[in-house]
């Protein structure tokens, strides 16, 4: 609870003094009391933080309704983590106000001003916190291109939030860090790319250079209930984009192998590409998948990509080797 409170419940300065000197009750952020002394963690900062800044009058704290806005929010890591997406460690816990607030700085914690308030912040979740689509949004601002990118795949793979929300929710927000990258790959993240990696094979090797599209997250027909990363279809070629997450380990490796063999039985072809064919040379990366499917009777022809320097960009004179 907070000083305000228990100011407005008939409780006097003196008797709140008491009650903290005698070690009854705990200040676990400043003028917010816990009753249960010794009981901490990272949800009882959280809440404790957010009541910090709410800025409560004499009304009793209570569950907010959706037609009251809570008056302050867990933002960006923290709001992940309170949604049960973050990280299990999180940096020091940033609450969001409406940006017409202008609130002291907290040492303990960090603080946002906010437009939009009313559509940006959830209205019931507690500890509360900004919408879950504004939450993916606000974490995938803070990092590399590549975790943008992977913050949207985690929302969407999670089924945490729908494309939907993430697009309505990029179209609101005029200014910010990665926007125009987020705009770019939601359509790739929605199709099925579920990782960063898996949205750098879409963009940089498949569109960039022309190659048919594959579809994602095939249902195998080797076994019924593996699920390949692209699949073409017309030519029986399956192209695999391999990051640590599930290939950590020999058994997984193992795993996987069992698993070409399996479609290589039904007269499909895997190949397997890995973050540095994507990330550092995808144009040598499209070229060979070109190549692939060239051998299993496509009759497309890519193309160079913007790049200078990019593998499928013949010298003067020189023939390119897929034509």
């Amino acid at each position: 609870m907070t000083r305000t409170q228990c100011v407005a419940a008939g409780m006097t300065r003196a008797s709140i003094r008491h009650r903290l000197q005698t070690g009854r009750w705990e200040e676990v952020a400043r003028e917010v009391y816990s009753t249960a002394p010794g009981r901490r963690g990272w949800e009882i900062d959280a809440m404790a933080a957010v009541m910090s800044l709410a800025g409560f009058g004499p009304a009793p704290l209570g569950q907010p309704t959706a037609a009251a806005t809570p008056p302050a929010a867990l933002w960006g890591l923290a709001a992940a983590r309170a949604w049960g997406i973050g990280p299990a460690r999180v940096p020091p816990i940033v609450v969001a106000v409406p940006a017409s607030r202008a609130p002291a700085r907290r040492e303990s914690f960090g603080v946002r001003r906010i437009q939009q308030w009313d559509r940006r912040v959830d209205p019931v979740a507690v500890p509360w916190r900004t919408t879950q689509a504004a939450t993916i949004v606000d974490c995938a601002s803070l990092g590399s291109p590549d975790e943008a990118a992977a913050w949207l795949a985690r929302g969407i793979r999670g089924r945490f939030v729908t494309g939907v929300a993430l697009q309505t929710e990029l179209d609101s927000r005029q200014r910010i860090r990665h926007g125009s990258l987020m705009r770019e790959v939601l359509g790739d993240v929605v199709a099925g790319a579920h990782s960063a990696a898996e949205v750098r094979f879409a963009r940089d090797v498949e569109r960039a250079h022309g190659l048919p599209e594959g579809r994602r997250q095939v249902v195998s027909a080797a076994n019924g209930y593996a699920v390949h990363d692209n699949e073409y279809i017309d030519w029986g070629v399956v192209i695999e984009v391999d990051g640590r997450l599930g290939h950590e380990t020999w058994r997984d490796r193992v795993r996987d192998g069992a698993r070409d063999r399996q479609l290589a039985a039904t007269g499909r072809f895997t190949s397997r590409v890995f973050w540095v064919d994507v990330a550092v040379r995808p144009c040598a990366t499209a070229r060979e998948v070109a190549g692939l499917l060239a051998a299993r009777g496509w009759q497309g022809h890519p193309h160079p990509c913007r790049r200078s320097d990019c593998a499928l960009r013949a010298a003067p004179g020189v023939r390119s080797p897929l034509r």
